[in-house]
């Protein structure tokens, strides 16, 4: 993970919804889980972790549908309201659902720079999807201090301390 501060851009297929982050990712997901799988119509979702406050909508407009999630809590997928393409996710995050995005790699104008840090849910993996030997993964999901950049734990408990919430 780079913890240089980057702006980069990104929108729906239509170009409809433009948006724009302000740093670099906290951390870059794959994710295997059949929500994912279901979600993005893929074999996996790949999403960048931000705080919420360093991502704009610059134009357009969204709507918000919620989805079932494993925890009962749901998922808010943001969408362009017109080609109702999913730009980026709100997951509960043990409280912090306002206060993290998850910004959908693939809508980036360069998603090339971005690469899974971690890939997780393993366990439903698509057979046929392979990891090499140095792809840090785990079967379920990871504890925070031991996955996460030191800088992206700081990033974290500020997150934290703004929410009221602990979930590192």
């Amino acid at each position: 993970m780079s913890n240089i501060a980057q702006t980069r851009n990104g929108s729906c297929t239509c170009a409809h919804v433009r948006y724009q982050v302000i740093s670099e990712p906290m951390i870059v997901h794959a994710c295997h889980c059949r929500g994912c799988q279901k979600n993005s119509g893929s074999s996996f979702a790949l999403n960048a972790l931000f705080e919420a406050d360093r991502v704009k909508l610059i134009s357009g407009e969204v709507e918000e549908i919620t989805v079932p999630t494993p925890s009962g809590k749901g998922q808010i997928i943001t969408r362009c309201s017109i080609c109702k393409v999913a730009v980026w996710s709100n997951y509960n995050m043990g409280g912090l659902r306002e206060h993290i995005r998850f910004i959908r790699v693939g809508t980036l104008d360069d998603p090339d720079q971005i690469v899974p840090d971690v890939h997780i849910f393993t366990n439903s993996k698509q057979p046929w999807v392979m990891l090499s030997k140095q792809d840090l993964r785990f079967e379920v999901f990871y504890d925070f201090k031991e996955t996460w950049s030191p800088k992206s734990m700081e990033r974290l408990a500020k997150i934290e301390d703004s929410a009221g919430v602990k979930i590192s």
